[in-house]
């Protein structure tokens, strides 16, 4: 598969990260994810301005950083928008900069736990090699969801290429809290703009807590 947000990011093999929130304060405010092989920083996010350790460019922008602080992605909410749209931009954006994706609630009428539709646009999308639509199925909230591509021929069919889970503790066996999740990254997907569509996920679903824990990690994946 093409990069999307770069090379560097799409391993051949599975990776699987352990993602975990550092705010509190409202969706989005930061994120901190770990390489389970190396147990190293690989992404962290924050909604920071410029001038503070490389943060989003603006209030209600966020940030994807790098391990030393380097913009890999800024996503910001587009308003008007009724399906609650947000647009992906490649680094720090910048003005007149044409964005790298967009992503939508699939139905206005959608839940915190109705998914998203994520689009890479032009002219990403006509240059890879992979489907330009994805789609999530799952809950957010309950950190139980799957990101699948579109087949983009007759005949061919949709691929897993993230999941979200909880985490579980090696140790113990036991489920931790919604703060602490794992992301896995199939083998080729680029794993910072996997990361990226975590923060719109963030965004459309919030981070309200629930008591529906139940079944949290069973899911009946929907593959187009």
């Amino acid at each position: 598969m093409a990069a999307i947000v770069g090379a560097e990011y799409c391993d051949p093999e599975e990776r699987v990260l352990t993602v975990r929130k550092t705010s509190h304060f409202s969706p989005g405010d930061g994120f901190a994810a770990y390489d389970s092989r190396t147990g190293g920083l690989a992404f962290r996010a924050d909604t920071y301005g410029r001038g503070h350790g490389g943060g989003a460019a603006s209030s209600g922008e966020l940030a994807l950083l790098g391990p030393a602080g380097e913009p890999l992605l800024t996503v910001r909410r587009r308003r008007p928008s009724l399906h609650q749209r947000w647009e992906g931009f490649l680094g720090a954006r910048a003005g007149g900069q044409r964005p790298l994706f967009s992503a939508r609630r699939p139905s206005i009428l959608g839940g915190a736990a109705a998914g998203a539709v994520v689009e890479l646009l032009p002219p990403l999308a006509a240059s890879l090699s992979h489907p330009e639509l994805l789609r999530v199925d799952g809950s957010f909230p309950r950190r139980c969801c799957r990101v699948v591509a579109a087949p983009r021929a007759e005949g061919e069919k949709a691929k897993l290429v993230a999941e979200i889970k909880r985490k579980v503790d090696e140790g113990t066996r036991v489920v931790m809290g919604r703060d602490v999740f794992v992301l896995k990254v199939s083998p080729g997907f680029d794993a910072a703009f996997a990361m990226g569509i975590v923060l719109v996920l963030d965004q459309i679903a919030g981070d309200e807590p629930r008591d529906d824990d139940a079944g949290a990690d069973a899911l009946d994946a929907k593959i187009w």
